[in-house]
């Protein structure tokens, strides 16, 4: 599974933006795109979303087993 960081600076690349141009359209400030692409663990939920909507994307609740069932697939 790819991680947030690595998603977003993917993502953002692939669509020509700098960080700022990401943080504008997204509004959020540049510091919170700059923390989730360095992959810092205290961030607001809220403003990751609206990150994330960018590309089509949200993150949210899932449990351990349904990661499980969905990388270990039952025959």
């Amino acid at each position: 599974m790819k991680s947030l960081s690595d998603f977003v600076k993917e993502r953002r690349k692939k669509a020509s933006l700098t960080q700022e141009e990401l943080a504008d359209k997204s509004g959020v400030a540049l510091t919170v795109i700059r923390k989730i692409e360095q992959g810092h663990g205290n961030l607001n939920l809220e403003k990751v979303n609206q990150v994330l909507k960018m590309f089509g994307h949200e993150l949210a609740p899932v449990s351990r087993k349904e990661l499980d069932n969905q990388n270990n697939p039952i025959p």
